[in-house]
């Protein structure tokens, strides 16, 4: 579909080449009965030039091609009506191609606003912590959670104040759906101060696409779905997502063992491989519990989670389940994993995640 795109722009835009040529004597354009001043012909040649910088920006998607398109339309369309009874056909591109000048402005904005939102949560972060995490800082915590940190390669390794997590995944968006969507995915997650800010980019197919971002900052959660970067699907805040987001963060603290350490969490022994975590962050409030293998490995992941954010949302169970381990900076985490809803209508595995790259203390914005 990019390529189709690109071939419409070009020849659009190199029809306008005709009108130059006609107001320099350069060939006789027949279609053109107008006359054409030899400025008019500028235009045209201008035009087509604008044309052919926005195909190349549009092919190498640089983030500003949506400008360079926009200034060749306006000029295209004015240029359009001046000459309506020759080139009033011009009109359907240029309508075709300001649809897609849209899209690339609800890109281009989306990720202005997920560039503020990541900055903001980066510059709470203590950079400057040499702290490393001992046998002591792990003596209080739970028998299975100790052995985790242990075995994860935590343990003598620097203090985790902020991870970078890049995902690869497939999704599907209701309970009903057979076809899995794929999805690429960055995360922020900041320890010290508690927040993640998650930016997803789901293929649904040649036309349609949608991005979202969630995020959890000073106890808040926030989800933003937006279809083609342009119209809002889910635009949601309040306490269940609050809830939620809590919940969620507390579950990922396997990608970011120091996590367990934090004042705003409270350990409850279960058994020689389970432990229940509960934080407490800025009021709001959350629980989940961690499943071990005898090795210390996290498995899984459960917690009871509000489904949806209106008033009619009820908890249900919410598991995360491992199906791969991997080694990144030393740590060893989960790589592969499922997320299911445990509803009343049997078992719906929404989402299946890869984790390519984890980068600790990274300090660059996504």
């Amino acid at each position: 579909m990019k390529y189709i795109i690109g071939i419409i722009i070009l020849i659009h835009g190199a029809i306008h080449i005709l009108g130059f040529l006609k107001a320099f004597s350069f060939a006789g354009i027949k279609e053109l009965t107008l006359p054409v001043s030899k400025l008019q012909g500028l235009a045209w040649l201008i035009t087509a030039l604008l044309f052919a910088a926005y195909l190349v920006c549009y092919l190498l998607q640089n983030q500003f091609s949506w400008i360079i398109g926009l200034i060749a339309v306006i000029i295209s369309q004015l240029l359009i009506i001046y000459f309506w009874k020759d080139a009033r056909f011009g009109t359907i591109p240029n309508l075709l191609i300001l649809v897609i000048l849209a899209a690339s402005f609800g890109h281009y904005s989306f990720t202005k606003l997920v560039q503020k939102e990541t900055t903001a949560i980066l510059s709470r972060v203590n950079h400057s912590s040499n702290r490393i995490i001992t046998e002591d800082d792990i003596g209080q915590l739970p028998v299975p959670v100790k052995k985790w940190l242990e075995n994860s390669g935590a343990v003598g390794r620097p203090y985790i104040t902020l991870g970078k997590v890049i995902q690869q995944a497939e999704m599907k968006m209701k309970p009903q759906q057979t076809k899995w969507f794929s999805a690429t995915a960055i995360q922020y997650s900041s320890i010290d101060v508690p927040a993640f800010i998650w930016t997803v980019d789901v293929k649904m197919n040649s036309l349609l696409n949608f991005r979202g971002r969630d995020k959890f900052v000073d106890g808040k959660g926030e989800m933003l779905i937006k279809v083609n970067s342009l119209f809002n699907i889910v635009n949601e805040k309040g306490e269940k997502l609050n809830e939620g987001s809590i919940q969620r963060y507390l579950g990922e603290m396997v990608w970011f063992p120091s996590l367990a350490l934090s004042e705003f969490i409270t350990w409850e022994h279960v058994n020689d491989t389970t432990a229940t975590a509960t934080m407490n962050y800025k009021g709001t409030t959350g629980s989940g519990t961690f499943y071990f293998n005898a090795e210390g490995d996290f498995i899984r992941f459960t917690a009871l989670r509000f489904m949806g954010n209106d008033e009619n949302a009820k908890r249900h169970e919410w598991v995360l389940k491992v199906e791969k381990h991997r080694i990144f900076e030393g740590i060893k985490v989960p790589s592969r994993m499922t997320a299911t809803w445990k509803l009343d209508e049997g078992d719906w595995t929404w989402l299946r995640l890869e984790i390519r790259e984890i980068k600790y203390n990274e300090i660059t914005g996504s």
